[in-house]
């Protein structure tokens, strides 16, 4: 066993336990979501904005874990567009489903460029094809939430399910770290 695979064991450990906790957010973030998605109240606004601030939090504990390399820059870039994705949805919130659409719709698609890139960096750590597929899944999505704003009836629905998808994602990435990491 060489020194270099002993932090790629512990990095591929550490960022396994992190893709679990997102996987369980997601699902609990998306089925509170969905019960309060035809409206914008108290509650879904606070929804709305706390998901990209746990997504500032799991970027700047997944930059730590890594210590080094290509994909931190990324992350980094991911944490700043996360907190004006929090800024702006909160803002975007007065002036009703549309808005929150449109700036969810724009983060998805930065976030998700971010994600592929990340994910293309650690190919060789195993288990991030799932991750190169959401983020490209994530730029798709966001352009449908941006058309869908334009549409009578808007519902925050939608996000519910890009959240319970991109929570699977993270699953299957995790279960794949985890046979790639040494015993």
């Amino acid at each position: 066993m060489t020194t270099d695979t002993v932090p790629a064991a512990g990095f591929a450990q550490a960022l396994r336990r992190l893709y679990f906790v997102r996987f369980a957010f997601a699902l609990v973030w998306a089925g509170l979501l969905f019960t309060t998605a035809s409206q914008l109240g108290p509650l879904g606004i606070a929804l709305l904005v706390l998901y990209p601030l746990f997504d500032v939090v799991a970027a700047v504990l997944d930059a730590r874990s890594a210590k080094a390399g290509k994909p931190i820059a990324a992350l980094y870039v991911n944490v700043a567009v996360s907190l004006l994705a929090a800024g702006g949805l909160a803002v975007a919130a007065a002036s009703g489903i549309p808005g929150v659409l449109r700036v969810w719709g724009t983060w998805a698609i930065v976030a998700g460029v971010v994600q592929l890139v990340v994910g293309a960096a650690r190919r060789g750590l195993g288990g991030q094809w799932p991750m190169i597929l959401s983020g490209a899944i994530s730029v798709v999505a966001g352009s449908s939430f941006i058309l869908q704003a334009t549409k009578d009836g808007a519902s925050l629905s939608a996000l519910a399910g890009y959240a319970t998808l991109g929570g699977i994602f993270f699953l299957v990435s995790a279960l794949r770290l985890r046979s790639t990491t040494p015993r």
